[in-house]
């Protein structure tokens, strides 16, 4: 049970309240005019290609992601693209840290299965558009992107990331080093897919697909 004071006043906040709350942020207030990137992204996971439109805005000398669409001549689809821009675009404009979206969406898997692209391994549509986003981010200037592959004296592979963390891999297998990408966890360049589990070389950060 609740127990309140005499002196306590309860008031009653209506939703005409709250919107104009969210509608007086400038961050949520979306500018006639925006800068925009169009990606095109060839799916493992649907048959035809689809474009994602990713706008942003300069507030208070910060990028801030402001909406994104998602178009495809394939319109069986099309309430699903709705329902994610809508979503995702929501997230873009109210919350103060957007970066979480890409962690979210890279969780979802597709109930037949991943697949590898380009020596890249999905769990489903929805981490290929994550992986959209995160592309855009470094694109703009949202996040840092980590620092290059270089090579020591000893023949193998120094990858510092923007967080400083260094980790050296072996280069004896070029094949396999091809295939690192980027660990949600460290940020490095260090994360591998060996039996359906993601391990990353430097922090040791460890997924699996089960």
């Amino acid at each position: 049970m609740l127990k309140l004071s005499p002196d306590s006043k309860i008031i009653e906040l209506s939703n005409k309240n709250l919107n104009q709350q969210y509608q007086n942020d400038p961050k949520s207030i979306r500018p006639e005019v925006v800068d925009a990137k169009v990606y095109k992204l060839r799916s493992a996971f649907i048959k035809n290609s689809v474009f994602v439109t990713l706008s942003f805005i300069n507030y208070d000398e910060q990028i801030r992601p402001i909406e994104i669409f998602i178009n495809s001549k394939d319109l069986t689809r099309a309430p699903e693209y709705v329902v994610l821009t809508r979503l995702i675009s929501a997230i873009f404009r109210r919350s103060a840290n957007p970066m979480f979206i890409l962690e979210e969406l890279q969780g979802i898997f597709d109930p037949n299965g991943g697949s590898f692209k380009e020596g890249k391994y999905y769990h489903s549509f929805y981490a290929e558009i994550a992986d959209v986003i995160e592309r855009f981010f470094y694109d703009v200037g949202i996040m840092e992107k980590p620092s290059e592959v270089t090579m020591n004296n000893d023949g193998r592979m120094k990858q510092t990331s923007s967080g400083s963390r260094t980790a050296t891999i072996n280069n004896d297998d070029p094949a396999e080093n091809s295939t690192f990408r980027i660990c949600p966890d460290c940020d490095a360049k260090t994360l591998k897919t060996e039996n359906g589990c993601d391990s990353c070389m430097a922090c040791g950060y460890s997924k699996c697909d089960k």
